[in-house]
């Protein structure tokens, strides 16, 4: 039993909230990473980063740069390190604030590459082949078909279960890398007891996969070769309005503006990256451009994205001039996150019989 100090009205009150605080159970803990092998895109942003941002307060969050996993395909190193500098002001500049989110470099912590070796040897083959980002990038990379594209999803458990989150915010399309590591953690947990959490995919319902703005069936990227259907968060206004002027409708003759993703999927695209940067419900917009077309509908959705990005662009650009600042954040975020990660790697060791260090 807590006894109280006496104290005045005033005094209580402050005693209380601490008291409180202290007691509270603890955050629970999200994590996720965004390869540096391209620029951030629109996407990135209304896909994962804006939901990150959002969360701040209520979870215990952990973002990086996951740059071993870029080095899958071949990076020039400048590209690479410019690029994972861009991507840590980007996440500051898009509001995750580096004093409510430990943001860190993912070579910086050893830990990843370590964990990713033991889990390897607890991935079947099997599961490892039948994934499909594998078969695609073995598609588009058929010169370069390396082991560490095959065991990708083991380093991307690894980066998971070194963190025992509670939920791991990821795109549609890497849902299947999740399920993956549920079934590395259960196996190894079969096998040594309860070592690793079990986390839960989090998809946010709106703005979770944003599509090309020229192949409304493909997911917007950031692959150099797309440049006429996506929008960068560093892009002008004026080549984000040339994008959304360029961008696919629908073939029909109706010109109407209506969500129905599967017969009108531009049209369900532009809807859906208006909503997430609005705020408006589908209903919404459908009656704000009824009558009016795609000719009235495309530069709305370009201008709202134009206001909606600015602060960011004009944020990111100032803090890539404060390289002290970056370096000052993904140290003490290096710092943070390898504190974390080794309690995890050391029971993992343990339990598989390594000799302690």
């Amino acid at each position: 039993m807590v006894k109280y100090p006496k104290t005045n009205s005033k005094e209580s009150v402050t005693i209380m909230s601490e008291i409180i605080t202290e007691t509270a159970a603890p955050k629970k803990r999200m994590l996720s990473g965004i390869k540096p092998s391209g620029d951030l895109t629109l996407g990135s942003y209304l896909g994962a980063v804006k939901n990150w941002a959002e969360r701040a307060d209520s979870y215990d969050c952990f973002y990086f740069m996951a740059d071993m996993h870029a080095i899958t395909v071949r990076q020039n190193p400048a590209d690479l390190r410019r690029r994972t500098l861009e991507q840590l002001a980007q996440y500051i500049a898009c509001g995750l604030d580096p004093e409510k989110n430990t943001l860190f470099i993912q070579s910086h912590v050893h830990q990843h590459a370590e964990l990713g070796w033991v889990l390897n040897c607890y991935a079947m083959f099997g599961e490892l082949n039948r994934m499909t980002q594998f078969k695609d990038k073995s598609a588009k990379n058929a010169d370069n078909i390396n082991g560490g594209l095959f065991t990708y999803p083991s380093l991307m458990a690894a980066d998971i279960l070194l963190y025992q989150p509670d939920l791991v915010p990821v795109g549609e399309d890497q849902k299947q890398h999740v399920e993956l590591t549920h079934a590395i953690a259960r196996r190894f947990n079969g096998v040594y007891g309860d070592v690793f959490k079990i986390p839960e995919p989090f998809v946010p319902k709106v703005g979770a996969r944003i599509m090309s703005l020229t192949n409304p069936t493909a997911k917007m990227s950031k692959s150099e070769n797309e440049d006429t259907g996506r929008v960068l968060l560093m892009d002008p206004p004026e080549v984000i309005m040339r994008q959304f002027k360029r961008a696919i409708t629908d073939s029909d003759t109706e010109n109407c503006v209506r969500y129905d993703k599967e017969n009108k999927p531009g049209v369900s695209n532009l809807m859906t990256i208006y909503s997430a940067v609005t705020g408006k419900t589908f209903q919404e917009i459908e009656a704000e451009f009824a009558g009016q077309g795609y000719g009235k509908f495309k530069p709305a959705v370009g201008e709202a994205v134009v206001e909606a990005l600015r602060p960011i662009r004009e944020e990111a650009s100032k803090l890539m001039k404060d390289k002290a600042y970056l370096e000052s954040v993904y140290r003490n975020g290096a710092e943070k996150a390898s504190f974390v990660a080794e309690k995890t790697l050391r029971k993992v060791y343990k339990k598989v019989g390594f000799v302690a260090r």
